[in-house]
């Protein structure tokens, strides 16, 4: 009975103890329920690329796996988005991919964000973001696929980062009212990247998305831009830049590729960025170069080299009996190495697109392209390998 009476007193005071630390928590009550912070959108994206195709040995591993002989219909992504204020001072977003292709299947689900933004203000004007997200180089890289024109990256400044995310942190500035700006140019369909601040610095692993970290270097990134408003026009000028050595995994070497002994290569590059959005003409142009791996078939080694690249995109946004239309054109070109690709595979890329985007709808487009294309791409493996041609590119897009 004593035993008993001694149990029931220690439950007590530990309930007591308990409820009196979470009653005089320094915390403000919230007055909402945590699913009514919670948002979830996405966008599903199916193509078709052998339309009035004339090289079916032209392809594209890493902007579309979809192109050339033994491909048809396909699902290039299937996003689910859920995001949210969490309080003040917290924000989470979570996004997953269900079109990852993996070895002997397709349709795979794959993370692309998790991450958290931890502001020092009220007004989010600074901030920390905590996670796997997108590194702040390059104004198309950071621009979501679901706005993007164009139906693919350009080589020049995708060849940086493998699905444009990493883990690490990264620091955000910008004033209440630019922010407001950032998120109006995508809301009013001028095509923007979204708002990673005026000025953003952060370091990351290196190895790209959903890799992990082989070495204990970490790379390091700083990107400045401004959007000037000059009468109805803005214009946003950018640089950025970053540094870190890569390693080549194991996995992607070739037998007998000649490597480094520590098969680490300092990846490092600068890139501009100039932009007028489309009201209604836009040009959106980015141009980098650096220094990275890159395989070189005269002496069949994995070296550090130059490279460089850009892109300028002319667009015209027109509305015609309440729908959207975006005629544009590109051209891009690329010379160096994809680190990510076997071997640091050469690249020497130069492509001419020309299209429509039509929006009848909110939640429905519909793009067209046609694209012209020389690619040289060589690894140890596959040597003396270039593929010119043409094709017509197909998408249609849902977002919710």
């Amino acid at each position: 009975m004593f035993k008993r009476l001694i149990l029931l007193l220690v439950v007590l005071l530990f309930s007591t103890t308990t409820w009196s630390q979470n009653d005089t928590l320094p915390y403000q009550k919230s007055t909402t329920k945590w699913f009514e912070n919670i948002n979830l959108g996405g966008y599903v994206q199916a193509r078709y690329n052998r339309l009035f195709e004339t090289n079916p040995q032209l392809g594209c591993a890493q902007c579309d796996g979809s192109w050339g002989e033994g491909n048809g219909f396909s699902l290039r992504r299937v996003r689910l988005k859920f995001s949210g204020n969490i309080g003040d001072y917290v924000y989470f977003y979570i996004q997953p991919d269900f079109a990852s292709s993996a070895a002997g299947g397709i349709h795979y689900g794959q993370l692309r964000d998790a991450y958290f933004d931890v502001s020092l203000d009220k007004k989010r004007e600074y901030r920390f973001r905590i996670g796997q997200s997108k590194v702040p180089f390059g104004f198309e890289n950071m621009q979501s696929s679901q706005n993007r024109i164009p139906l693919d990256r350009n080589d020049a400044l995708n060849s940086s980062i493998r699905n444009e995310r990493e883990l690490g942190v990264f620091f955000y500035w910008a004033p209440e009212k630019i922010r407001k700006r950032f998120s109006m140019l995508t809301r009013e369909g001028l095509k923007g990247s979204g708002d990673y601040g005026v000025f953003g610095f952060g370091v990351f692993n290196g190895q790209t998305g959903n890799a992990p970290e082989l070495n204990n270097d970490l790379h390091v990134v700083a990107r400045l831009s401004y959007p000037f408003q000059i009468g109805r026009q803005i214009i946003e000028p950018g640089i950025q830049g970053y540094t870190g050595q890569y390693q080549m995994p194991a996995g992607n070497l070739s037998p007998g590729v000649m490597v480094d002994p520590d098969l680490n290569y300092l990846d490092q590059r600068v890139a501009a960025t100039f932009v007028l959005y489309p009201q209604p003409f836009g040009i959106q142009a980015e141009y980098n170069f650096g220094r990275g791996p890159e395989f070189n078939k005269e002496t069949g080694a994995i070296e550090e080299t130059p490279l460089h690249g850009g892109y300028a995109t002319l667009t015209y946004k027109t509305v015609i009996g309440n729908q959207l239309f975006y005629p544009f054109t590109r051209y891009h070109y690329y010379d160096g190495g994809k680190k990510f690709e076997r071997d640091a595979r050469s690249y020497e890329v130069s492509e001419l697109e020309v299209g429509i985007e039509w929006r009848p709808v909110k939640a429905f487009e519909l793009v067209a392209m046609y694209t012209f294309s020389s690619r040289r791409y060589e690894d140890f493996l596959l040597q003396d390998n270039l593929q010119e041609g043409s094709l017509l590119r197909l998408q249609a897009q849902v977002n919710f």
